[in-house]
């Protein structure tokens, strides 16, 4: 599909809208990646990090229920966690903090969410 390899790779996905996902999780399994979620909510969001397998990536909506998803994400940069934020909001919403993180905007595309996620897991490693 887009000749990025996830393989063996966890990807923790938060959206609160579980039929916009559908897409991007298949590709991200069929780039070889293990999908943790979807998760809609924030305290879902924290209890799904601390609690499953480590995750190599995550793909964060910023909006969930009328709840902004910062707690979740700051949560992933204490455990040194790539993500990425998926929303159809300009980059005024993301406080400074999350200045250097990727934002896609929606709707997403499945190739763009794997490339998107691809590169920060590459450089972890």
């Amino acid at each position: 599909m887009t000749g990025v390899s996830l393989h063996h790779r966890h990807i923790l996905v938060v959206e609160d809208d579980f039929l916009l996902p559908s897409k991007p999780r298949r590709a991200l399994e069929e780039a070889g990646a293990t999908v943790v979620g979807p998760v809609g909510t924030v305290p879902g969001a924290l209890d799904l990090i601390t609690s499953a397998p480590v995750a190599d990536g995550a793909i964060l909506d910023v909006n969930l229920r009328d709840q902004m998803v910062f707690p979740a994400a700051d949560m992933l940069v204490r455990r040194g966690v790539p993500f990425l934020f998926t929303t159809g909001y300009d980059q005024t919403v993301l406080p400074p903090r999350f200045d250097n993180f990727p934002r896609l905007e929606k709707p997403i595309t499945p190739a763009g969410a794997i490339r998107a996620m691809a590169e920060p897991i590459d450089h972890r490693q």
